[in-house]
């Protein structure tokens, strides 16, 4: 009776786990386990070339896959290595390794990646048969098996590229690769961190102060009343990883202050790298490197997540809630009404004790005060009542009352009332006066920092 071989009956029980899981994400479990298995077993028997120094990885297996393919008949399996080549964020084999088997399992390739590898001697020929799973008649058939399944799994994973073709000719060109993924640490690591991606309105700064370290662009610390300290899309100790769509991966100093510079007056899109992982705790790639930055600069802390305020569920009363990690302000809205052509924060004094004379009911409400724009919606039916960019709010205050809970404020008018146009006073009340004062500073922000270019 043939043997088995430990690392495939491994990654039979881990996709035995991912098919309980239904639609597959990276948070799902058992994926970095299958990943790492898929790795060992293709990474086991390559033998180093002849008269070389350089080390062969099983990267360089799939790279060879396309310099085999003259004639273009692997179709998906070329698209994917050359846009794996063409990433700005992968600097080492085993990082475009690991790249390409996310790439693989995302678009349901493996199986037909692992066949023609199998088909093409030259390769299994850096296999020793002695060792490899590749080259045993034993162990490859059930490997095959397992890849096929993995192939008609459904995957959605934090991978997006996109790559321009030439309409004259077959041939793809890398001209340009637009990488939008979570793999600037596959080069050290299958563990991911956390990455978000935030917009910003145009501004002057962002209020970062950042530090070049190891090729990322760390923040190290936030300015007081700037955006990124108002808006809290990052902390000191994450990662700038790109900025509209460029790569800060493998940074020179001063080059991410360059690119803010170039795209002064537009809006900006970041992804932010942070260094706590979804347990809480400090994402254990970056331990070192944080602990460089702390000895640097000793008033940086990496301690444990302060208590934050839980979702929001039907019933509760609470003033905070969460959602997808932003603050979500439960207030009441007391009122709203058109005030004519002016809208600067002198008009707040009158226009808000007359809205409220106006007795038009209250309703409890979600404010979300996000990095470019507000929205408002119901908080029992989580209907959208209002949406409103920075660039439309001309001012924002709180009521003259000893509490001071009660805030506005003013709009661009465009609702469809048959009044002139002018501008809309919006009067709602926050739990406490600190939380008044909070919203009213974070909408203020918005709008201040906003910048437009002609």
């Amino acid at each position: 009776m043939p043997g088995k071989d430990p690392h495939t009956e491994s990654l039979k029980v881990c996709i035995l786990q991912l098919q309980e899981e239904g639609l597959l994400t990276d948070s799902s479990p058992p994926l970095a386990s299958c990943c790492e298995l898929l790795e060992h077993i293709l990474r086991k028997g390559l033998q180093k070339p002849v008269l070389s120094l350089t080390h062969r990885d099983y990267w360089h297996c799939f790279e060879q896959l396309l310099k085999q393919d003259t004639c273009g008949r692997l179709g998906a399996v070329s698209l994917a290595v050359q846009q794996t080549i063409a990433c700005p964020k992968l600097l080492t084999a085993q990082g475009r390794g690991r790249f390409f088997i996310r790439l693989m399992l995302s678009r349901r390739i493996l199986g037909n990646v692992v066949k023609h590898l199998l088909h093409t001697s030259r390769i299994m020929e850096w296999y020793r048969p002695e060792v490899s799973v590749l080259r045993n008649e034993d162990f490859v058939e059930p490997f095959l098996s397992l890849c096929l399944i993995l192939s008609e799994m459904q995957f959605k994973l934090n991978i997006e590229v996109s790559i321009l073709r030439s309409r004259s000719t077959d041939t793809v060109l890398i001209e340009e690769c637009s990488v939008e993924s979570n793999c600037s640490f596959l080069d050290e690591s299958w563990l991911l961190p956390v990455c978000e991606t935030h917009e910003a309105v145009p501004c002057r700064e962002l209020g970062m102060v950042l530090r070049y370290l190891n090729g990322r662009v760390f923040v190290l610390e936030l300015l007081h009343g700037r955006m990124a300290q108002v808006n809290k899309f990052a902390e000191p100790g994450d990662i700038i990883d790109e900025i509209n769509g460029i790569s800060l991966r493998n940074s020179r100093n001063g080059q991410a202050g360059v690119l803010l510079s170039q795209l002064r007056g537009q809006p900006l899109t970041l992804r932010v790298l942070h260094w706590r992982g979804e347990d809480g705790a400090m994402y254990r790639p970056l331990v070192s490197l944080l602990q460089r930055l702390q000895q640097e600069n000793p008033s940086l802390w990496f301690g444990p997540d302060p208590a934050r305020p839980k979702a929001c569920l039907p019933g509760q009363d609470q003033s905070q809630c969460m959602n997808d990690g932003r603050i979500l302000y439960s207030v009441r809205l007391l009122g709203k009404a058109n005030i004519g052509m002016y809208g600067g924060k002198e008009v707040l004094k009158h226009a808000i004790p007359t809205i409220l004379q106006k007795r038009q009911g209250t309703e409890e409400v979600l404010l979300d005060v996000k990095e470019t724009h507000l929205t408002c919606t119901d908080r029992s039916n989580k209907q959208e009542l209002f949406q409103h960019h920075f660039p439309e709010i001309s001012c924002v205050g709180r009521f003259g009352q000893p509490d001071f809970t009660i805030f506005a404020f003013c709009v661009v008018d465009t609702s469809d009332t048959g009044q002139p146009p002018g501008f809309c006073c919006v009067v709602l009340q926050a739990e406490s006066s600190s939380e008044c004062e909070e919203i009213v500073h974070r909408i203020a922000a918005g709008f201040k920092n906003t910048e437009w270019f002609v």
